[in-house]
């Protein structure tokens, strides 16, 4: 029995009768995915860090990927799942210069971090096994953790940015319009909370996405995946400008640039190919996210420019998808029985 925060977990209970689900193991293999590959970025990240107060981020979001993958690991080998291969040490070169500032990594730490709660969240909603469902509510807690440490230490460091206010309604009131038509001829409403929430998120976390693409299109090494990360900071610089805009239009603060936290060097401190995971993780994350705000009610505008950020993370998927395919990067998740390969051999 492990407590965290007050809470108990029963986790890795051997005498569990039932095999894992399809769902159970998609969700530990794309963790066990994520954190192989965050092991190597930390591991690089506490090489070049300098900031004191950085470094023990740094050093509790390695020790908790460290933690994942060897539980991960007992799970599927119980149930005789094989590990995925995953990210090892031959994808990061731990002599390679500085890529990264200081302010960069922490920023880095907070998006990933709420990646992660996010896909936690998920996987224990869509868990039945109780020892499964504590596992990644230990690891959601843990990185809540994490999480609050960021956000404290963030915001104090001069790049922070806030999410914007709003006043206080004066009264309650009742929507009188769809805001389709209105919109179409011109008579827009204000933004609403939600609206204004998820466009300044999506805007850090595709002004993010940017930023790092930029900095793995210097040091890539294979020419497909040079030529997809520039065309990345191009599509991702579009889409974060658009969410901006759209909160300039209201005269509403915007995210931080980060683009000028990554260095001139050209030396790769990861493989291509854990260059590329890493590009379609956050694509995978970004259309999640777009699909959640179109979901909301919003102006028709809105939902315009949604429907083009989500074609352009779309676009990206797909190249992602065929690179990785092409050079041997793509590691297969388990699959259904191929009913008719069976037939076909026997």
């Amino acid at each position: 029995m492990t407590t965290i925060g007050g809470i108990s977990f029963g986790i890795f209970n051997k005498a569990k009768k039932n095999p894992l689900t399809a769902s159970e193991v998609s969700a530990l293999w794309l963790q066990y995915m994520g954190d192989s590959m965050a092991i190597c970025i930390y591991k690089y990240f506490l090489k070049i860090v300098e900031n004191s107060d950085i470094k023990p981020i740094l050093e509790s979001a390695l020790k908790l990927a460290e933690g994942h993958i060897s539980k991960i690991a007992n799970i599927l080998k119980d149930d005789h799942f094989q590990v995925p291969i995953g990210f090892t040490d031959d994808d990061v070169n731990l002599n390679a210069p500085r890529l990264f500032s200081d302010q960069f990594l922490l920023f880095y730490s907070y998006i990933m971090t709420i990646h992660g709660i996010t896909a936690y969240s998920l996987a224990i909603t869509t868990s039945e096994q109780q020892d499964i469902q504590d596992y990644f509510l230990e690891s959601t807690v843990t990185s809540k953790e994490l999480f609050q440490k960021i956000v404290e230490l963030a915001k104090t460091q001069p790049m922070f940015s806030s999410v914007p206010t709003i006043p206080s309604p004066h009264r309650n009131e009742l929507v009188n319009s769809t805001g389709i038509i209105s919109n179409l001829i011109g008579d827009k409403r204000a933004l609403n909370s939600s609206e204004i929430s998820n466009l300044f998120f999506n805007a850090k976390k595709t002004g993010f996405i940017r930023s790092l693409s930029l900095g793995f299109s210097q040091v890539a090494e294979n020419e497909d995946v040079r030529n997809f990360m520039l065309k990345n900071v191009k599509l991702a610089g579009k889409d974060a400008d658009s969410f901006n805009n759209l909160l300039k239009q209201e005269h509403l603060p915007t995210p931080e640039s980060w683009d000028a936290e990554i260095t001139d060097s050209t030396i790769s401190p990861f493989s291509d190919k854990l260059i590329m995971f890493h590009a379609a993780f956050l694509v995978n994350a970004a259309l999640s996210y777009y699909g959640a705000a179109i979901g909301s009610r919003l102006r028709s505008d809105i939902i315009l420019n949604y429907s083009k950020v989500f074609t352009h993370a779309m676009e990206a998927g797909t190249l992602c998808y065929n690179i990785m395919v092409k050079h041997g990067w793509l590691e297969k998740q388990p699959e259904a029985i191929d009913r008719k390969a069976v037939a076909q051999d026997s």
